[in-house]
């Protein structure tokens, strides 16, 4: 839902202002007020690396007033395939003076707060204190996470973003928005922060570099409709980002305990568990939460067909195909968010067996498009397939499960 903005108005524009922003104010959503509130703003941005630099770009380029640069390490050659504020003469430098120096030059009328220093649960307050709105680009859980704490305590709007490998999250976090929006924070989407060494880093597993900027600029555009009060942000939804398949979408995000634990650091595709947790499985028919606001109602077959079986080759084969846009279906993993995190099949969305049995647990997917279920080793996935058919699908089932695909 669209929020009222954060700041209030700063004072009047200059001639030069108004020339260098000019796109801004011919948008109606932004206009003169809102880039005078753009131009009082306070920021502050954790992490200068990779979905650092373009959030830092496109702040800077966009008139934040007060841009707060947080980051302890210094710049290394391979920083620099992801991270595009800093050149091969910035090598051994401190990224926070990098990044100053090159913000400087963008937006020179800037405040640029350095602080070189990494966060955590004891100082994050005394930095992150007093600022309009945090954007959390970094790469460790503990500081994640003592970010995501001390805001939620102070009542600091953060625009949240994690990428791993070709995937990723954003969304919004706020312990105290303005009524009728729900606050939420990051531990109602991972309540803990998985066991030390359980998730790999982007040193050891990798990431596309070019998905940091794509997710960077989204981080920034979320900032900006905080602070000027236009557009509806991602509060309460997770934007999910698949980028090796060109497939973007998201999925809502409510407080709620959860009734199992997602470790953070789970690939982009894992839907989080709806308000009250995961329902119980069923012996009857399969429950159902009535039809989505936003999605036809699905016809019911009577006698469903029953689900094929494709080899783990097979599903290889289509998995190539689909990343070729030769093929299109959705692969669906109905084991529990733990084992998910653990291994999975590249390309596939998590909805455990007891959401997936609901009519809830199928919103966002179309009918038309074949739904190939997987578990460990079949029988979770066939009691999904059954409910998935009642629905109006064409379902499949992984032959053997994930246990036969990594034995292939």
């Amino acid at each position: 839902m669209p929020l009222p903005p954060l700041v209030a108005p700063g004072p009047p524009l200059t001639r030069a202002d108004s020339e260098r922003l000019a796109r801004h104010l011919m948008l109606p959503q932004v206009g003169e007020d809102g880039q005078r509130r753009i131009m009082a703003a306070k920021v502050a941005v954790v992490g200068a690396g990779g979905l650092g630099s373009p959030v830092l770009q496109y702040l800077a380029a966009a008139g934040v007033g007060t841009i707060a640069i947080i980051d302890d390490d210094v710049v290394e050659r391979s920083n620099l395939q992801r991270q595009v504020l800093h050149t091969v003469a910035d090598l051994g430098r401190r990224k926070v003076d990098s990044a100053a120096e090159k913000i400087a030059e963008i937006a020179p009328q800037a405040a640029l707060i350095k602080h070189a220093v990494r966060l955590d649960a004891y100082n994050a307050e005394q930095f992150l204190g007093g600022y309009d709105v945090v954007l959390d680009g970094t790469d460790n859980f503990t500081t994640r996470y003592a970010v995501n704490d001390t805001c939620a305590r102070l009542g600091i709007p953060l625009v949240w973003a994690s990428i791993f490998q070709f995937d990723a999250q954003i969304s919004v976090f706020w312990s105290r928005p303005p009524a009728p929006a729900v606050p939420v924070t990051l531990r109602d989407l991972f309540p803990q922060a998985p066991p030390e060494g359980s998730v790999p880093s982007c040193a050891e597993a990798g990431v596309l570099g070019v998905l940091c900027g794509q997710v960077g600029s989204v981080m920034a555009a979320e900032a900006l409709k905080l602070i000027a009060g236009f557009g509806e942000p991602l509060l309460g939804r997770v934007l999910v980002v698949d980028a090796l398949n060109a497939r973007w979408s998201e999925i809502p995000l409510r407080p709620a305990a959860p009734a199992v634990r997602v470790p953070p650091g789970t690939p982009a595709t894992v839907v989080p568990p709806p308000p009250g947790g995961y329902p119980a499985p069923t012996a009857g028919p399969p429950p159902t939460a009535g039809p989505s606001p936003t999605a036809p109602a699905r016809a019911t077959h009577a006698a469903p067909s029953g689900p094929g079986r494709i080899t783990p080759a097979e599903l290889n084969r289509r998995l190539e195909a689909r990343r070729h846009r030769q093929d299109d279906f959705e692969l669906v993993d109905v084991r529990d968010p733990v084992e998910f995190a653990q291994n999975s099949i590249p390309g596939a969305q998590l909805i455990p067996l007891s959401f997936a049995l609901t009519e809830a647990g199928r919103t966002g997917l179309d009918t038309a498009t074949e739904v190939i279920l997987y578990c460990k080793t079949g029988p979770r996935a066939d009691r999904a397939a059954t409910a998935f058919e009642r629905a109006g699908f064409r379902t499949t089932v992984l032959a053997g499960g994930i246990d036969a695909w990594e034995a292939r």
